[in-house]
């Protein structure tokens, strides 16, 4: 009985005790569920942070493109590539997730990433579950990570990565800049740094989008997941009046006089005199926005007044023309002009005698300026115009950085120095605006370089930019005598200009060799330290295009000038580019004709529908270099197009049908080059100048649009430097 009376008496102290833990859960739960949150944390917060997962949807940042649409700078991805060594995770021997051969992985592997097999065995025997391969094995384009792919190489992988890819390299770079990745708000985004990429960041500029969904606890999404969704907002795309083959003319032929003569600098612009369109600017040094290589900052073209030197003469003579007061025939003596206690002097010290007005422009003479600008027109006046042709003020260009002019006018020896381009400093793109004016029948037009702004998605225009006149400082009858007498400084037997002549096209322009200052103030001595320049428009009677070129302080031999440097850039440009418009040739002397003819190429025919084979022995038989693409018997496509000139030795290309494949390039010029990637829609990134040496995409392979070419090109002397190199180190080596 005792017993019975305790079990019953601990039977009822549980019960009581469960009781209780019953109503504390119980009354836990009710307040849960009334509060919704425990230890003052909401609970619905905490199930959707458990079950609510989010993916970003990433935007593309705004291309930059030419005026023809190619793309100069676009997002693009890049890949790393890295190898597995960790053998345990490979679950199916037949299905190896891990390196196997690390000596046929890297023999493979090496010639792909320009290592040595030696190098590239000592990562892949690194103490390590996985490894990279340095500086060679990151950024890799998309071509490259098919080439890798297409090995089958065990336990080889990518990882991927946006970024800003440049496709042509050192390439208008100081207009367009670069963007890199930066750290905002904690976050690595692209961000313009420099050029265009900078001042137009706000426009180009893209914001990820971003997916929400609800999933179970292993992160599956549900079926009756209620998604939200914030679309992702691409930059916009900016098209620039460049035109990608003037550019290319351009950086060649800058490139190669840098080479040669090894200058300071090189300014140079090309602009439509009728619009005030930029169709290419560049400037040594430069640099890959790819690589970063900058060494000068600044967009000299815009932003480095200096004085211009002789062809500052343009707009004192053609406001004199304008006031009436200029007399070609009115005759002077050259060699000396004094003020006061000063005393100006020809270049050649002695001057030519008594002349005319008009020789004293053909031979460059300072001292004829002097005349104008001081008996005249007067200070007065000639001040005013150097305002009606816009060198007191910035051209507002839309390029960042841009600099203003320095008018030194506190005296008359400054002000008559002022007319013939020393002692005041003025940038490269006052000078294009100015002569703008002489070229497109006295009005003058702002130079801009942005044409246009379209979104991203539907391609509506957002933003355009129109011609645009900047004053009209002569008449368009000053600006046909002007553009005649600029003529005769070219074509003369006095004229300066002689050395800037194209078989086939009339120049008009002025020569100008502006003095140097050094670091004390004081103009340097030496037969090199001047900047050499040409302002050149052609045709000379309608001018379509206007050149502006300036290389200071070359290196010059004994048997040089300085006009050489700025000639070989000179011609190569305007000449290249007249005829990629097909501007065709006026006026040529009877003698000369046979010669012009060959040199500028005959109409390509029409071999659409031909059989392959005849078509190509027919582009033999003409001189030319046929490129077969395709495997068909009949030829479905070709380039460029009928009636386009073409000259001799030029590799022009048949289509036929079935599967196009690379053909070897090696040896090619960049303007081969730039035709096959436009025929085909391949997206080209290149390097150096001169013709082909690698190319990323192999003899062979299957090709397909929106390819990425890699194209390296050197100079004939590069590569003997390169071939006499190779053999000592082979020398080296064998010994």
């Amino acid at each position: 009985m005792k017993k019975n009376k305790n079990m019953n008496r601990g039977a009822g102290i549980l019960s009581i005790v469960f009781a209780l833990l019953f109503f504390v859960v119980a009354a836990r739960f009710l307040y849960i569920q009334i509060t919704g949150s425990a230890d003052g944390e909401a609970l619905a917060v905490k199930a959707e942070e458990k079950y609510k997962h989010s993916r970003t949807l990433e935007a593309q940042r705004g291309s930059i493109l030419d005026q023809r649409g190619e793309a100069l700078a676009q997002d693009t991805s890049s890949f790393t590539v890295a190898a597995i060594l960790d053998s345990s995770l490979t679950t199916d021997p037949k299905k190896p997730q891990h390196v196997v051969d690390k000596e046929m992985t890297a023999e493979k592997l090496a010639p792909v990433l320009n290592m040595s097999k030696e190098d590239l065995l000592r990562y892949l025997n690194k103490d390590a579950k996985q490894v990279e391969f340095g500086a060679n094995g990151r950024s890799l384009n998309q071509a490259k990570e098919l080439q890798i792919e297409k090995l089958n190489l065990p336990g080889i992988a990518f990882t991927r990565e946006k970024k800003r890819f440049y496709p042509n390299g050192m390439f208008a770079s100081d207009v367009i800049g670069y963007a890199a990745k930066k750290d905002v708000d904690g976050k690595q985004e692209i961000t313009g740094v420099m050029g265009l990429e900078k001042s137009l960041d706000s426009l180009l500029k893209e914001k990820d989008g971003l997916i929400e969904y609800e999933s179970d606890h292993y992160g599956w999404k549900l079926p009756n997941s209620k998604d939200k969704i914030t679309p992702p907002q691409n930059g916009d795309n900016v098209y620039l009046t460049v035109d990608q083959k003037i550019q290319t003319f351009l950086e060649d032929a800058m490139s190669q006089a840098a080479q040669k003569y090894k200058p300071k600098k090189i300014i140079a612009i090309v602009a439509d005199p009728k619009t005030g369109k930029i169709l290419a600017m560049g400037q040594r040094p430069s640099f890959d926005p790819n690589k970063r290589n900058i060494t000068n900052y600044y967009s000299d073209a815009v932003g480095y007044p200096f004085e211009p030197g002789s062809t500052m003469k343009i707009y004192t003579v053609a406001s004199a023309m304008e006031e009436g007061v200029y007399n070609g025939k009115e005759k002077y003596k050259s060699g000396t002009y004094k003020v006061g206690s000063n005393t100006i002097h020809d270049h050649n010290d002695a001057g030519w005698g008594t002349i005319t007005f008009d020789e004293g422009v053909q031979h460059s003479s300072n001292v004829a300026m002097a005349y104008l600008e001081d008996k005249k027109l007067g200070p007065d006046k000639f001040r005013s115009y150097l305002s009606k042709f816009g060198f007191d003020k910035k051209t507002g260009i839309d390029l960042p950085g841009e600099a203003g002019s320095k008018i030194n006018f506190d005296s008359k020896l400054s002000q008559i120095s002022a007319a013939f381009g020393q002692g005041s400093a003025f940038t490269a793109i006052q000078q294009i605006q100015a002569a703008s004016a002489i070229a497109n029948n006295g009005t003058m037009m702002k130079p801009y370089v942005i044409d246009k702004v379209t979104d991203p998605n539907s391609g509506k225009v957002l933003k355009e930019n129109k011609p645009a006149p900047a004053g009209k400082p002569v008449s368009a009858e000053t600006a046909q005598k002007m553009r005649e007498l600029l003529y005769q400084v070219v074509n003369s037997k006095i004229g300066t200009g002689r050395p800037y002549q194209i078989p086939g096209y009339d120049i008009a322009g002025k020569t100008g060799t502006a003095q140097v200052a050094g670091p004390n103030g004081r103009y340097l001595s030496g037969r090199e330290n001047f900047l050499f320049s040409f302002m050149g428009m052609a045709p000379a009677k309608n001018p379509q295009l206007l050149v502006y070129v300036g290389v200071q302080q070359p290196e010059l031999k004994p048997t040089e000038t300085g006009s050489m440097p700025v000639s070989d850039i000179f011609k190569t440009v305007m000449k290249n580019s007249l005829q990629y418009l097909q501007i065709r040739p006026e006026n040529e002397p009877e003698e000369k004709r046979a010669v012009t003819k060959k040199d500028l190429g005959q109409p390509f025919s029409s071999y659409i529908g031909k059989d392959i084979g005849a078509a190509a022995k027919e582009v033999k038989s003409k001189s030319m270099n046929p490129i077969v693409l395709g495997s068909g018997k009949k030829v479905t496509a070709q380039y460029p197009s009928e009636g386009t000139n073409v000259t001799p030795n030029e590799r022009v290309i048949l289509q036929t049908e079935g599967q196009l494949k690379m053909p070897d390039m090696t040896g090619w010029t960049k303007r081969d080059v730039l035709r096959l990637a436009d025929h085909l829609n391949l997206r080209l990134a290149s390097s150096g100048s001169g013709f082909v040496v690698s190319q990323s995409i192999p003899k062979g392979s299957a090709l397909k649009r929106d390819y990425l070419l890699n194209v390296n090109f050197m100079t004939q002397s590069q590569m003997a430097a390169k071939q006499k190199d190779d053999s000592a180190k082979k020398q080296s080596e064998d010994q």
